[in-house]
């Protein structure tokens, strides 16, 4: 399929960031903060929680991080993963890399303003119903302001919002110190629950809290010297995200030793527990924040997406329209709010499910890209590499595979149901654009 140029307005410059930014916009994006992870404490046991969160990343975001920085040193395009993958295995594949991962941004992108909007219901119980939802579009309408702003812009909010996150978590480990009488590894695993729910579940719940480490590189023309920083980045983000969540979990586990107490943002209790209620509030808006600085950076990182698959022919021209002042492809970016401000009516729980196959299929291309471009470009400059030669690249491929097939098996009865369909509608949509360009 022949590429489009885009129109005029192509040519305002691109606001690019540096490094220290861009690890806050990638932190942000891939972490944000340790809220998701308290549901595993009970299902998969204190322990095996703790054991998780220093041994998945091994085998599912590390060799996946290493893919993504060779592969966006070789290719640093708008775009990133999506046209690696056109290049390694040509159009169809390339285009369902980049539809999969846009309609997957819906779902995310939604249910993000709806959790925010969630828990500033626990302070103003009176926003319900239709004030439920204005709060919602209201927020996205403001990060899509922010967005359209530039890559500059949405790094300074990231790094203002992991500050503000990062204060409350830092405070409760901190305080926690004094109070450390239990083994935070024991017991190992709940007793008397079903191997399913111990090892199954948690292990799902991993994967999508490690996950996300090549979404950036869609927006590789947008940093500065990409070929260095992204790797960079990388290196600060991923034992970072490690700390995150393994850290405040160990603390609040050591001196408050009650896991079967863990729930969904049970952090706000530990924190009220272990520092008073000033603590405890400081901590649950903390949790709302880290739902806004997520928003901030999935709406960067997808809605590239859109804009470099209509600069190939597959979308419409019209999305390939950047702002004149701040260069940002604005038009993909206000139809993606737009579409999120939709889906912000549910609360999305089970579509979550649903998300977690795109997610795993855009990852898997990825990382199979790797692999054929190794064997039919190897002409393509690599300023990073993974390491230990072929053996290395195997790792990076073959570990997110298998970790990809457990996750998927592991799936809640509404993601075995739904989630292949909705793969299945990627490849109808490439043969109705095809036909459509083609006419």
């Amino acid at each position: 399929m022949a590429n489009t140029k885009s129109n005029g307005s192509s040519r305002a410059p691109i606001s690019k960031a540096g490094l220290l930014s861009f690890v806050f916009v990638m932190y942000s994006y891939t972490t944000a903060g340790p809220f998701g992870l308290e549901d595993q404490v009970t299902t998969s046991g204190p322990g095996m929680t703790l054991i998780y969160h220093l041994v998945l990343p091994f085998f599912w975001c590390i060799p996946i991080s290493l893919v993504a920085a060779e592969l966006t040193t070789a290719m640093p395009v708008q775009g990133g993963f999506y046209r690696w993958t056109r290049a390694a295995f040509g159009d169809f594949w390339g285009f369902l890399a980049g539809w999969w991962n846009w309609c997957a941004s819906f779902l995310l992108g939604s249910a993000y303003a709806v959790l925010f909007t969630d828990y500033l219901s626990f302070f103003f119980p009176w926003i319900t119903g239709w004030k439920h939802y204005l709060v919602a579009v209201s927020l996205i309408g403001i990060i899509a302001y922010v967005n359209v702003r530039g890559i500059k812009t949405v790094g300074k909010v990231a790094t203002l919002l992991e500050t503000l996150i990062f204060l409350p978590v830092a405070a409760m480990c901190v305080m926690s110190v004094r109070m450390w009488h239990h083994n935070p590894f024991v017991p190992l695993v709940p007793p008397h629950q079903p191997v399913f729910q111990v090892f199954g579940v948690g292990l799902a719940l991993g994967l999508w809290l490690y996950s996300g480490y090549e979404q950036l590189s869609t927006v590789a023309e947008e940093v500065e010297e990409p070929q260095k920083n992204y790797p960079r980045a990388l290196a600060w983000v991923v034992p970072l995200s490690m700390a995150t969540y393994f850290v405040p979990t160990a603390c609040a586990l050591a001196a408050l030793g009650n896991w079967q107490d863990w729930h969904t943002r049970y952090f706000s209790d530990a924190a009220q527990l272990i520092g008073g209620p000033w603590l405890g509030f400081a901590m649950t808006m903390a949790a709302a924040i880290t739902f806004i600085s997520i928003l901030n950076s999935t709406v960067l990182s997808s809605t590239r997406m859109p804009f470099a698959m209509a600069e190939d022919g597959y979308l419409s021209p019209f999305l390939t329209s950047r702002h004149r002042k701040f260069g940002t492809p604005w038009v993909a970016i206000l139809i993606s709010a737009a579409i999120y401000s939709v889906f912000a009516w549910n609360t999305l729980t089970q579509l979550i499910s649903v998300y977690i196959w795109l997610r795993i299929a855009t990852s898997v291309l990825a990382v199979l890209s790797a692999w054929q471009l190794r064997r039919n470009r190897p002409d393509l400059e690599r300023a990073f590499r993974i390491p230990w030669g072929t053996k290395g690249l195997a790792y990076a491929v073959i570990a997110p595979l298998i970790m990809s097939g457990v996750a998927l098996i592991a799936s809640d009865k509404f993601g075995l149901k739904y989630g292949p369909l909705v793969l299945l509608l990627g490849p109808l949509a490439y043969f109705f654009f095809r036909r459509r360009v083609s006419a």
